[in-house]
């Protein structure tokens, strides 16, 4: 490894038999990538330092130097990917359009994020939900910003039809977060259908046009004053 790299911000390529230097910020990253991809296939414990600095193309004590350990290099992969969804589905969401196509928008976002990058989307869904507490509590973070940000969308979706209805129904607050927290289950459910084949090539936009054929009725219904009961059973 190159001396004093760390306190100017740079590294060697591939530890101590390089001599490009490349920016810290810059070699973080490839070794973030190299963790998220190791750690999606491979699963945490089987994934190793050495492999991924490998994969990364530097030695595995850079790798420790940059990110202390395992355990925190997971963690770093988890909160990057989490940020990435996030910032994906917010910025997908066409804001001055009519409220059924910022969620149409916004779950395309969504789609188009999980299917461009896979291993960040089974890294998240898997892999730090089922390893252990203190990633799953990462993950869950991430969830709860999503299902807040579709509450919105739905909120706005339900006064934009009750200024539009001569007689419209509205919804409590709590009709609206579970709204959200199904359709955002869905939604994951749904990805990993498209993701694993069994949507036979389905585009993000289509996955999201499905979703919403399953929600955007339903809801109309439920302003309308027509949702569903076990009354209505007989």
């Amino acid at each position: 490894m190159c001396a004093g790299a760390r306190s100017k911000g740079a590294a060697c390529v591939g530890g101590a038999t390089g001599s490009k230097r490349v920016p810290r910020a810059v070699r973080e990253q490839q070794m973030l990538d190299a963790g998220v991809r190791a750690f999606a296939r491979s699963g945490y414990q089987n994934a190793s330092m050495d492999g991924i600095a490998e994969l990364a193309g530097v030695s595995k004590p850079l790798v420790y130097l940059y990110l202390n350990s395992k355990e925190e290099l997971f963690t770093a992969c988890i909160r990057r990917e989490a940020a990435a969804l996030v910032t994906a589905v917010r910025a997908a969401v066409e804001r001055d359009a009519p409220a059924d196509r910022q969620l149409w928008s916004g779950l395309s976002g969504f789609f188009a994020h999980a299917a461009e990058h896979p291993d960040g989307w089974a890294l998240l869904h898997v892999q730090a939900r089922t390893h252990g507490q203190p990633y799953a509590r990462e993950v869950a973070a991430m969830r709860a910003e999503i299902v807040e940000f579709v509450t919105q969308l739905i909120g706005a979706a339900v006064r934009e039809h009750a200024r539009g209805a001569a007689r419209a129904r509205t919804l409590a607050g709590t009709e609206v977060s579970g709204l959200a927290h199904a359709l955002v289950g869905a939604a994951e459910s749904l990805a990993d259908w498209a993701g694993d084949g069994r949507a036979g090539g389905h585009s993000a936009k289509e996955a999201a046009a499905t979703l919403m054929n399953f929600a955007w009725a339903g809801l109309g219904n439920l302003l309308q004053g027509t949702g569903w009961s076990p009354e209505r059973v007989g």
